[in-house]
């Protein structure tokens, strides 16, 4: 049976546990988020023990390392996953003092030798050409003391480990650090990686001491360069040509007088040319963040087509009359600066799937698909339109024949 005493007792206990349930929680938020990681050691997927380890943020991939403080040596420990087992997993520093970047990075790259089947890490050097894709990646070595120890296959038979070894520059204590991974490999050169935001953003610099990592910020790239795409593919690579094809063919077989075909001409290839201006502007923006990296043919090609299309806004504009006598020279001036502005464009949607890196992918294929289709429609369109040319023209010439002959037996009838 309680008493008020034990009940008073119990109160003061209840009290002095909220108390210390306060103080711990105070304890755990005020202490330092690395003293846990001091205290204790991590284990790598490879089975090897580090001081440090960190899980990057994207491509599940991890680094570990120990430093060494008396020779400013760091052992390192890469941890990635492949994308295919004739795939590569890699990784690299850039030794400049600026944000981490590809260009200029200093990478251990692991993939399986074509000769023996054994995974080997081989160093490259990520310059220019790298990114603007004019030669296969080749091998080369490092001018910075950064070398390869030991990499492994883990037993899932999809994770390496690239183990390695790296002295820092004195006063150092931050590295900026890039990633990433592709699905294939010709010979030994790497290709290229996905194009996707991960890929895009597997980049980060990390403090060795703190074990801090400052992530690259995210930025719109990936999803404009998306748009990018789909706006001039849509634009100057299917709406263009329909709108010419509609010009051509549209005319013969409406049997209505009034202009239809025109109107449908007209609006197809303003609408493609305002998707084109908007996809010409999100091509410029990006040519600005991609600072000392130009796709010279890919530039130009697109500076073209818009200053093409653009002159055939202004010539529809200033469109002679029918009776015009400069009509003529119109028309000749309106259908060739029409199709070379079409043919450009087709040419320049393949530029664009190539700098992309989606040459062989299923955008590419779609797209292949659909102007495929679009060619055969317009062929049979070309086929039916010289068929009724060619019918039209005997009908004229048997009219006139059959008129002169009338004449003929008429008078042949008076003499």
């Amino acid at each position: 049976m309680y008493t008020p005493l034990h009940q008073k007792q119990n109160h003061q206990n209840t009290m002095h546990l909220h108390r210390l349930l306060h103080l711990i929680l105070l304890f755990l938020l005020l202490a330092p988020p690395r003293i846990a990681l001091a205290s204790s050691h991590c284990t790598t997927a490879a089975s090897k023990t580090y001081h440090n380890c960190l899980s990057l943020p994207t491509q599940q991939a991890s680094l570990a390392w120990t430093l060494h403080a008396r020779t400013a040596t760091l052992d390192l420990a890469f941890t990635g996953s492949l994308l295919a087992p004739s795939g590569w997993v890699g990784f690299g520093v850039n030794p400049g003092n600026n944000a981490p970047e590809m260009v200029g990075a200093r990478a251990l790259i692991a993939f399986a030798d074509p000769s023996t089947g054994a995974t080997v890490a081989l160093p490259f050097v990520l310059d220019d050409s790298t990114k603007l894709q004019k030669a296969p990646l080749r091998s080369r070595p490092l001018d910075i003391p950064l070398s390869a120890s030991e990499t492994s296959v883990l037993a899932d038979r999809a994770t390496v480990s690239i183990r390695a070894t790296l002295r820092l520059a004195h006063n150092r204590t931050k590295i900026n650090l890039v990633w990433n991974r592709g699905a294939y490999v010709q010979g030994y050169s790497p290709t290229i990686h996905p194009m996707d935001a991960p890929a895009l953003n597997s980049r980060a610099t990390i403090d060795i001491l703190t074990t801090a990592s400052t992530s690259v910020p995210h930025t719109p790239t990936a999803l404009l360069r998306t748009l990018h795409a789909c706006l001039n593919s849509a634009s100057w690579g299917l709406m263009l040509p329909i709108g010419a094809a509609l010009a051509r063919h549209l005319k013969q077989l409406s049997p209505s007088p009034a202009p239809t075909w025109f109107y449908a001409h007209a609006g197809t290839q303003l609408a493609g040319f305002t998707l084109g201006t908007f996809g010409f502007g999100t091509g410029l923006w990006l040519g600005g963040q991609s600072v000392g990296v130009v796709h010279e043919a890919h530039r130009k090609l697109g500076v073209a087509v818009f200053c093409v299309g653009g002159l055939q806004m202004m010539a529809l504009m200033c469109r002679p009359t029918a009776t015009h006598r400069l009509r003529k020279y119109w028309k000749s001036y309106h259908h060739l600066v029409g199709y070379a502005c079409v043919v450009m464009g087709v040419v320049n949607v393949f530029q664009g799937f190539e700098v992309m890196g989606l040459w062989r992918s299923y955008w590419r294929l779609g797209y292949c698909v659909v102007l495929a289709s679009l060619v055969g429609v317009f062929v049979a369109l070309e086929a039916n339109s010289w068929v009724l040319f060619c019918r039209k023209a005997r009908e004229e010439e048997m009219r006139r024949e059959g008129a002169v002959g009338g004449k003929k037996g008429f008078g042949d009838d008076e003499i």
